[in-house]
């Protein structure tokens, strides 16, 4: 997303381990005349630049900009600093769409103030096992994904690595913790340091392959 970032992702750091996935829902005001994405993809078409959707995080717009690709439809993106605003004006109809954590709009869906039309995650989420992931729903292409992982300063000690890894890697084995991020429908895959820096250079070329096709130029 930068043209000229301050650091290298993959030189400027020591990967020590995967923690998770983030969960993100498609949610939709009601007053959207689609009651499933395949109806959203369909009235989008057929209403060229009429759907502004809003995104507050790099994962919004990135998955925005692979949706809009595949599809071949024509939003207006409407960026906010942070979720919590986009998801204000969503729920007030000042935007129609936007793709955010259950932190910031399962309290509005659930008050019927919003529809949850998919999950970009591989599997549904317990949180919404009704809701079908975007695959399901008629776009197995899609392929963003929203991740945590740990990492350290570049050229970090081997034996305090590994002894990072071993110590995280046993507190994300914790029946409580796991519970704990279960609620925050947070899905732990914790790994080992070479499994986290394989990731990272394929998450890399990945949003490079899908922001290219979608034609977002870099800041």
């Amino acid at each position: 997303m930068k043209k000229s970032p301050p650091y290298d992702a993959l030189a400027d750091f020591t990967p020590i381990t995967d923690v998770g996935r983030y969960t993100f829902f498609l949610y939709v005001h009601p007053a959207v005349p689609a009651k499933t994405f395949v109806d959203l993809i369909a009235y989008a078409r057929a209403n060229p630049g009429k759907l502004n959707y809003a995104t507050g995080n790099t994962t919004g717009i990135v998955s925005f900009a692979q949706i809009n690709s595949l599809a071949g439809i024509d939003m207006i993106h409407v960026p906010y600093k942070g979720e919590p605003a986009g998801i204000t004006d969503l729920v007030a109809g000042r935007v129609q769409l936007m793709l955010a954590t259950p932190t910031t709009g399962l309290a509005q869906l659930k008050d019927g103030k919003l529809r949850a039309l998919v999950t970009t995650l591989s599997k549904r989420s317990p949180l919404l096992p009704e809701v079908p992931t975007i695959a399901e729903a008629g776009m197995p292409q899609f392929s963003i994904t929203s991740w945590a992982a740990l990492f350290g300063p570049a050229r970090m000690p081997r034996e305090i690595l590994e002894r990072l890894n071993k110590e995280f890697l046993g507190a994300m084995g914790r029946p409580e913790v796991q519970a704990a991020m279960d609620k925050q429908a947070f899905a732990l895959s914790p790994s080992s340091p070479e499994q986290l820096a394989d990731f990272v250079k394929e998450q890399i070329e990945s949003y490079r392959r899908i922001l290219r096709a979608a034609g977002v130029q870099p800041d």
